[in-house]
């Protein structure tokens, strides 16, 4: 966590480049002005609103050169299956929610299949989706607080969701909030099947990246691939079958705790009906914080799902020395150990990889990691193939 003189918006600032610090300040701000915006071409290679690419493609720019100047504006414009959003850089200060749930059947509708959001520049630094809601955020409505789920910067409930160089950020932060208790603040919420992230950041510290599904026996399937996450708390979370490959994970210095652990990367919630949890695949984990200051995970068995069986895999990943290689993970309920859950390594290198207690680090067998793959996670659904 961030010490008390890091402001929230200070936090993404310095996540995200010097040259969007200033924009921080203010919701729906245009970056400073690139090569392609100084020749006339804030959405660069993506055409623009007097040139589509296809006619289900919305240009969103924050100082109005685009159709819309909010992401939310574009997503509700695109009405249908099949849109794209081209995004011009800026910083997008909003809560964006993708799919709107029928309330007959408590599923998403047709709205927002398909959809693909892309960062005009191709560089994820100069597109953030930001807001700064937490778990126990009041509502202004007087209804209560957000919880978990409602803090979500952004919410994808929607199938078939693609998002390439994009910032996904909640800069809420605990020093700020002394009073607040619910400190979770999701950066997104990926409920969809076949929803992929490429080239994308997730920014936060608590829940920063929700990998879930839309029901309980509904099995989702998400991939990331050259993905950056970072957080201290459970970061990446949920019930998801998903695969991170490729991705860096970066655990956070915390000036609030004196002594380990600060917190924990993963925290699946695996359905036990669920055959496949999350995989990570050929990354890396690295830390802000001291030698063994972090847990590699610890199993969720939420009180929803009791009968949850949280599945992990990491293979073929560095670990730097923030991860605690003598205990790498630890329960979060004592009626559920970690233990008797689906928690497995493989071939991993780095400091935080050393086994110097067996026991503690269960390994695959070279024919157990043939059926731990992206291809037996994902079936018929190849993200990996898209360009």
């Amino acid at each position: 966590m961030a010490g008390p003189s890091l402001s929230r918006r200070a936090f993404v600032a310095a996540s995200t480049g010097a040259a969007l610090a200033p924009l921080l300040a203010a919701p729906a701000t245009a970056a400073p002005p690139s090569a392609s915006r100084r020749h006339g071409r804030p959405f660069g290679r993506y055409g623009s609103p007097s040139a589509r690419l296809t006619e289900r493609t919305l240009y969103v720019h924050p100082g109005g050169l685009g159709d819309h100047t909010t992401v939310q504006a574009a997503v509700n414009a695109a009405t249908g299956a099949g849109h794209t959003l081209v995004l011009a850089p800026g910083v997008y200060r909003e809560t964006v929610s993708v799919g709107v749930t029928d309330p007959a059947t408590g599923l998403p509708g047709v709205a927002g299949t398909g959809m693909t959001w892309i960062g005009a520049s191709e560089d994820p630094h100069d597109v953030v989706v930001v807001y700064d809601n937490a778990a126990g955020t009041p509502k202004p409505d007087g209804s209560g607080t957000y919880g978990t789920s409602g803090s979500a910067t952004t919410t994808v409930r929607t199938d078939g969701f693609t998002a390439r160089w994009i910032t996904f950020a909640n800069d809420w932060l605990r020093a700020d909030h002394p009073g607040i208790t619910g400190t979770q603040a999701v950066a997104v919420k990926v409920q969809g099947d076949r929803s992929a992230f490429h080239h994308c950041r997730f920014l936060g510290h608590q829940d920063t990246l929700y990998a879930d599904s839309i029901a309980l026996g509904t099995f989702a399937r998400q991939y990331y691939r050259d993905c950056y996450v970072e957080g201290d708390v459970d970061f990446v979370f949920g019930r998801a079958t998903a695969v991170y490959e490729h991705c860096h994970f970066r655990t956070l210095d915390r000036t609030d705790l004196a002594s380990a652990p600060y917190g924990f990367v993963f925290a699946p919630s695996t359905a036990v009906a669920a055959p496949h949890g999350y995989l990570v695949v050929r990354s890396r984990i690295t830390s802000a914080a001291p030698d063994g200051y972090y847990k590699l995970a610890r199993p969720w068995v939420p009180s929803s799902d009791t009968t949850a069986r949280p599945m992990l895999t990491v293979r073929e990943t560095r670990l730097d020395a923030g991860t605690d290689a003598v205990a790498p993970y630890a329960d979060m309920s004592s009626a559920h150990p970690w233990q008797n859950q689906r928690f497995a390594e493989y071939r991993n290198t780095g400091p935080g990889a050393a086994v110097t207690v067996p026991a503690d680090r269960p390994q695959l067998t070279p024919e157990e990691a043939e059926s731990a793959t992206r291809e037996t996670h994902l079936g018929d659904w190849a993200p990996w193939q898209e360009r």
